[in-house]
């Protein structure tokens, strides 16, 4: 099975199902919660973390549930675990919030 075989509609392809979950995700992180005055102030960071984590995870679902329907295991594990790496390295790389540490320390 080809990249271009795993695709969610004719003609979409995973970097198309990535786009299109990055860009919805974004945009939910960008309005939700953001009326009355105790809404918290719109941060570009997390707005990309969150559309980042959206398309990995939809990509990676995607890819998944259409190769789990040709029963092909190992591509559907494989779709899955790089969706859970996406999403952690988002998380990493742009949560102020997180915090890495080796032997106790901080990075």
């Amino acid at each position: 099975m080809t990249r271009r075989d795993v695709v969610a509609r004719p003609g979409e392809t995973v970097p198309t199902v990535f786009a299109r979950g990055a860009l919805v995700t974004g945009l939910l992180s960008a309005i939700q919660d953001r009326r009355g005055p105790d809404a918290a102030p719109l941060s570009g960071r997390n707005v990309l973390r969150h559309a980042l984590q959206g398309g990995a995870a939809l990509a990676a679902g995607t890819v998944a549930a259409e190769a789990l329907s040709r029963h092909h295991w190992r591509l559907a594990l494989g779709a899955l675990a790089a969706g859970a790496v996406g999403v952690l390295a988002a998380e990493a790389l742009l949560n102020p919030s997180t915090k890495e540490t080796i032997r106790g320390q901080e990075v």
